[in-house]
């Protein structure tokens, strides 16, 4: 057997031994989150910073490049902080060994607080850490919507009007959603996120500029 099978085989011993699962699970949660953020942003900053960005090629690939590595590294330090912490009040809870019913909430507190929710030393919070958290909040809102109709948990306690407004509420958000978000746009276009802002631009307001065929057609003026 080679030093290198002999080397694998050890490393499986460990990797496998159900003594060390849960401190393992917290590097495995690292790589996931790591290979996770490079994954979800890269093909996006390539889009649009290709797209929407000056510069030359050099300049736009160093931006691709910073963004995937901040995506990357911050849900790896946020999984790293989220499975330690749980980890750590698993044993020094009131019974030890047991997850409580609020865990998982302090958990992802400390975690959103370190890695997204503190600024740099220029005072500026990352374009990134804004779009990952942004993202989030639009997810916990609308479970929270949902919850908040459901008979068993929420403030409705009528099956038949939870299901009405179910029914009802996703045409008036989808209304409402893009009513303000023009608005907002029209006449406080700073208050939108960069990406966003620039993607309305290019749709709305730069399609109202041309004077050739061509970049009528085939490219904005």
């Amino acid at each position: 057997m080679s030093g290198i099978e002999s080397l694998k085989k050890v490393l499986e011993s460990i990797i496998l031994n159900p003594k060390y699962a849960p401190f393992l699970a917290v590097l495995k949660a690292a790589r996931n989150g790591a290979v996770y953020g490079a994954k979800v942003r890269f093909p996006h900053a390539l889009v649009m910073i290709f797209m929407f960005r000056s510069g030359t090629i050099q300049e736009k690939l160093k931006l691709i490049f910073r963004a995937t590595k901040t995506h990357a590294q911050n849900l790896a330090k946020y999984a790293t902080i989220y499975k330690t912490t749980m980890l750590l009040l698993r044993y020094m809870g009131s019974e030890p060994g047991k997850e409580g019913p609020y865990d998982t909430f302090f958990a992802g507190l400390l975690g959103g607080y370190v890695v997204f929710g503190r600024r740099s030393k220029r005072g500026h919070i990352s374009s990134v850490s804004k779009q990952i958290v942004i993202f989030v909040f639009a997810r916990v809102i609308l479970a929270l919507a949902e919850l908040s109709i459901r008979p068993s948990v929420g403030i409705i306690r009528s099956n038949e009007l939870s299901k009405r407004i179910g029914h009802d509420a996703w045409p008036v958000f989808a209304a409402m959603s893009w009513g303000s978000v023009m608005w907002l746009f029209r006449w406080y276009p700073e208050t939108l996120q960069t990406g966003l802002r620039s993607s309305m631009d290019y749709i709305y307001v730069q399609s109202d500029h041309w004077d050739s065929l061509r970049n009528f057609l085939v490219y904005n003026k």
